[in-house]
């Protein structure tokens, strides 16, 4: 095992460009591969990819967010206790690491935008108690439990399934007409079949993460000095504008309209003039996490300006994320452009592909694959279930396979792949100090766990059928 993490280790390390590169790269693939595809000539390619560029920009700054109020809370010294306390249960550094794959995935079934950020600063916390302990290690572990997040509380697809303002005349939004009515989070999310492979994948992770621990002679050991927060001191105010930037009244009063918030967005169920005040679980996305992020990390900090310039230190780790998003947004629309004589799209033609090749029996195992290729170009999930949903859920329905189940298995896919897609990895190496390469070798190790779990666990599916789960 801990041969095999090496090879993994060194060819990352000799072959994986930057991040920024690799995205570049990508945008050269995609751009020959769909004018084929498309029927598209290099001129509508080029536009195609041009006018896409700018089409993830609120994501692009949701992204930025997570990086920023998620470092600046977990830097509040309530937070890092917190942590530090956690990461003590952890005695050798494969216990770290095992430990830091189980908080991670914690943190990511609950929310992938909390799970990614809290899984790379419990790792530097591990990697402060347990000195020995492989720091690149420690963080790619933390970005392995990313690996079950649209199988959890936060899927976006699952939660589409069961959403209300999706019905359409046609079916549910994006799934080409083959759903009626809504699907419960019962069949997809809290599925017995699901919850399984989940913890499967949990379990194998943390184990092979602390079997393939490197030698002590083979281990990272970060410099300590880089796990150091850097403390600001505070001299008594002596002006007015000093005593307002350092009230703890300013954050409490502002902290406390923004908990009353949250508390009736995800706890009470009320219509005031039609307008729903609270959505439960369903409130729980990209910008509520921020949101809670951004009013905790001010309470958490306790005067105004010392949650200001926890801000500034952590505003560094969201470079990577502004300058990448808009080529991820161009390489998403060339790979959906269909405007080309052959009126498809480079996605649809590896999408049917697949259901070309499949049956009742293999179907979810195929589209689990089919969403794994297609997710290594298209980096929101959201998007992914535009491009895939309306071309796997009725194939799938005529094939006799339930609709939950082709939904999950596109989800499934489509977190499948982020463990060698540096993209994902960019607010954990943030908030790490780290590089693409620097854990894309471990993370090898949770890319081919999660395959052979849901490669097994779909081909049961359709072997058995969902009845017999």
């Amino acid at each position: 095992m801990k041969r095999f993490t090496n090879a993994c280790v060194l060819f990352m390390n000799r072959f994986l460009p930057d991040a920024f590169i690799f995205a570049v790269i990508l945008t050269i693939i995609v751009f020959i591969a769909a004018m084929p595809a498309a029927g598209a000539g290099p001129l509508q390619m080029t536009m195609a990819w041009g006018k896409g560029a700018w089409g993830l920009l609120a994501f692009s700054m949701q992204m930025a967010l997570v990086v920023v109020t998620g470092t600046a809370f977990a830097t509040a010294p309530p937070i890092k206790k917190a942590l530090e306390a956690m990461a003590g249960l952890a005695k050798t550094p494969a216990q770290g690491v095992m430990l830091t794959v189980l908080v991670g995935s914690v943190a990511s079934f609950i929310n992938w935008g909390f799970g990614l950020i809290v899984g790379a600063l419990f790792g530097r916390a591990v990697a402060r108690k347990i000195k020995e302990a492989d720091y690149r290690m420690l963080i790619a572990a933390g970005y392995a439990g990313f690996a079950i997040w649209h199988a959890g509380v936060s899927g976006s697809i699952p939660l589409s399934l069961n959403t209300a303002g999706n019905l359409k005349p046609d079916g549910l939004t994006n799934t080409g007409g083959a759903v009626k009515e809504l699907i419960s989070t019962g069949d997809t999310i809290f599925a017995s079949w699901n919850l399984i492979m989940v913890a499967a994948c949990v379990i194998l992770t943390a184990l092979i993460f602390g079997m393939a621990h490197p030698k002590k002679e083979d281990t990272f050991i970060v410099d300590p000095k880089l796990l150091e927060d850097q403390e600001r001191e505070y001299p008594k105010p002596t002006t007015p504008a000093e005593w307002i930037e350092n009230s703890p009244i300013l954050a409490w009063v502002i902290g406390l309209a923004g908990l009353v918030y949250l508390a009736v967005l995800f706890f009470v169920k009320k219509e005031v003039n039609g307008t729903t005040w609270g959505m439960g679980l369903k409130g729980l996305d990209l910008n509520s996490v921020n949101f809670l992020f951004l009013i905790l990390g001010l309470l958490m900090h306790g005067t105004p300006i010392r949650y200001v310039h926890a801000v500034l230190d952590a505003a560094k780790g969201a470079a990577g994320v502004i300058l990448q998003v808009p080529f991820y947004a161009g390489i998403q629309a060339m790979m959906v452009f269909s405007g080309g004589d052959s009126g498809t799209s480079l996605a649809a033609v590896i999408s049917n592909f697949f259901v070309s090749i499949s049956n009742n029996v293999t179907f979810p195992l195929w589209t689990f694959l089919a969403a794994g290729i297609v997710n290594f170009f298209v980096p929101s999930g959201g998007g992914q279930w535009a491009v895939q949903g309306p071309i796997m859920m009725p194939a799938g329905l005529e094939l006799g396979v339930k609709p939950a189940i082709t939904g999950m298995a596109i989800a499934w896919g489509d977190q499948w792949t982020n463990m060698i897609q540096p993209f994902w990895a960019l607010p954990a190496l943030g908030a790490a100090g780290l590089g693409a390469k620097d854990i894309m070798g471990y993370c090898v190790l949770a890319l081919l766990v999660m395959g052979v779990v849901a490669c097994v666990g779909f081909t049961a599916i359709g072997m058995l059928g969902i009845s017999a789960l």
